[in-house]
């Protein structure tokens, strides 16, 4: 019946994590698209003063532009990690965990995506990147920000304690004090019983 019950959760977990991926890659590569039809290279175009720019820029490194120079690394690294996310997804059972996963296996595939089918070539495109904040010297994108997102949530999740099962993980210090605890002494089998019923029947046996 708990196994059941635990296969139910995963599916479910499953389809949030799938739905959250799809969701963000849709989204990244929607606004990739707008921005590719409605700004030149190198535009900048202020959407709320100096707090937030869009500037198309093409990246061919990392997120926040780390690495430029070495697409084909990050192709490597990002299929990876992509493997590895699919590896794990079995193994959740808790909504957030399904969240989180799907916020990186989204923003992964909306960068590898640039990557595999953009030019200059296959495996070597360059990300498309537009979001300019005051915070970050470097431009990024809607992919990069689902995975900042998620790197934020699996920390707090991790501070919580919580695992993929969704249950509070037991403190290792905290296990090995329940474990070394000394148990209750056991009461001896030949004591006399000290009940109000054995003790009148002594009495009785005593009087006869």
């Amino acid at each position: 019946m708990e196994r059941s019950a635990g296969a139910k959760v995963s599916v479910r977990a499953i389809v949030i994590l799938a739905l959250v991926a799809v969701f963000v890659f849709a989204v990244d590569q929607v606004a990739k698209a707008a921005v590719i039809a409605h700004l030149a290279e190198g535009e900048r175009v202020p959407v709320l003063g100096d707090l937030l720019v869009f500037l198309y820029t093409r990246n061919p490194g990392a997120a926040f532009s780390i690495g430029a120079g070495s697409t084909w690394i990050f192709t490597i690294i990002a299929t990876g990690v992509l493997v590895t996310v699919i590896w794990i997804a079995p193994r959740i059972r808790s909504l957030m965990w399904a969240i989180v996963f799907g916020l990186v296996l989204g923003g992964l595939l909306g960068n590898l995506f640039d990557r595999l089918f953009r030019p200059p070539a296959f495996g070597q495109g360059e990300v498309v990147d537009f979001i300019k904040i005051p915070l970050l010297p470097a431009i990024f994108n809607l992919a990069d920000s689902a995975i900042v997102l998620a790197m934020v949530l699996f920390l707090i999740q991790t501070l919580r304690g919580v695992g993929l099962n969704g249950q509070k993980q037991q403190p290792a210090a905290d296990a090995a004090a329940e474990a070394s605890a000394p148990a209750a002494p056991a009461a001896p089998t030949g004591a006399p019983d000290a009940s109000p019923d054995h003790a009148e029947n002594e009495r009785r046996d005593g009087d006869a």
